[in-house]
């Protein structure tokens, strides 16, 4: 049977997929895997054993896309993402297709009315599996993959001796919106908490954050060399091999967070105006995810807000990380 998987985005999205592409590979005989995303996740999947072979969405646009899709002759769709462009994918292909169900009035209903009853009653990658069930793939109870091609991975001597002595705590200090980040100064209060050095992971719009980072603690602690800032610097593959390399990982809620859940790390998930009651915390991995939990306005928003409706950001601002320990 030959089957395409479509999740065009977002990384942490992707890698929930990754237990779909799975079971389909080991429970369907001779299940040939094809997967569709976009161009600039290419990382995310491009070394995983069980897909045979991707299929990207990039500037040469949707109806491109479809025409070689048709090309291959798929027995089965797989839409994990339900959106638009997928419909119309699954329109032009013409092949019996199963779609992952968003769940978007219960969500909605929970994030405006805090009506905990429309709460999902699992994890989003358990509910993408689900979406397998008429096929008679069930889940193996493996948790997520994330697979590293040997080129991306960073070898040991990357980092400087005292991180390769004593392990290193990475803290994934992105994320998509404001009001799903630590302020600066809560940034630091957090790596305080911590004897060991820290490894600080994200994309080039992190740099500068981590840069005042590294300032404001050393001028408070007094101590240089402790935490280092590689935000801007490293692919995401990369990136996903200094936090499968760390001890342990201090992440917002964001697509290096699911990464480190692949990795089975011990993970403290950092939320504000997101919470994981909404099947997005780390699957199947040690987590303490630290939230304030004494505010009548959260969840203000499901993805995350470019600002604080209240104004007061208490969400982030009064979280307390008495829960941190190594």
């Amino acid at each position: 049977m030959k089957i395409l998987v479509i999740r065009f985005s977002a990384i942490g999205d992707i890698v929930w997929t990754s237990p779909v592409v799975r079971c389909l590979k080991q429970q369907i005989p001779n299940a040939i895997i094809h997967f569709c995303t976009k161009k600039s996740y290419e990382e995310v999947v491009e070394a995983n054993p069980f897909i045979d072979k991707i299929h990207f969405l990039d500037k040469k646009g949707l109806n491109y896309l479809i025409r070689n899709l048709k090309k291959e002759n798929f027995d089965v769709v797989i839409d994990l993402h339900n959106n638009q462009r997928t419909n119309y994918i699954k329109f032009w292909l013409g092949k019996k297709s199963y779609t992952y169900q968003k769940l978007r009035l219960r969500k909605w209903l929970f994030v405006q009315f805090k009506m905990k009853n429309m709460l999902p009653k699992n994890h989003v990658a358990d509910r993408y599996l689900a979406t397998l069930a008429p096929l008679g793939v069930y889940s193996d109870g493996k948790g997520l993959d994330f697979f590293i091609a040997e080129n991306k991975i960073i070898p040991d001597d990357y980092f400087p001796i005292i991180y390769q002595k004593k392990g290193f705590v990475a803290f994934v200090i992105g994320a998509s919106y404001f009001t799903k980040r630590l302020p600066i100064a809560k940034m630091v209060e957090l790596c305080k908490k911590t004897t060991l050095p820290i490894v600080l992971v994200g994309g080039k719009e992190d740099e500068d954050n981590g840069n005042q980072l590294i300032k404001l603690f050393e001028e408070e602690t007094n101590q240089k060399g402790i935490i280092w800032n590689t935000c801007g610097q490293l692919s995401i593959a990369q990136s996903a091999s200094v936090v499968q390399k760390a001890k342990m990982v201090f992440a917002h809620d964001t697509g290096l967070m699911h990464i480190a859940a692949a990795f089975h790390k011990k993970i403290y998930s950092i939320w504000g105006s997101t919470v994981p009651e909404l099947g997005l915390y780390p699957y199947k991995t040690d987590y303490i995810a630290l939230e304030n939990l004494n505010l009548s306005c959260r969840p203000c928003s499901r993805m995350g807000k470019k600002k604080c409706p209240e104004k007061h950001f208490k969400c982030m601002n009064d979280l307390d990380f008495s829960a941190v320990k190594e």
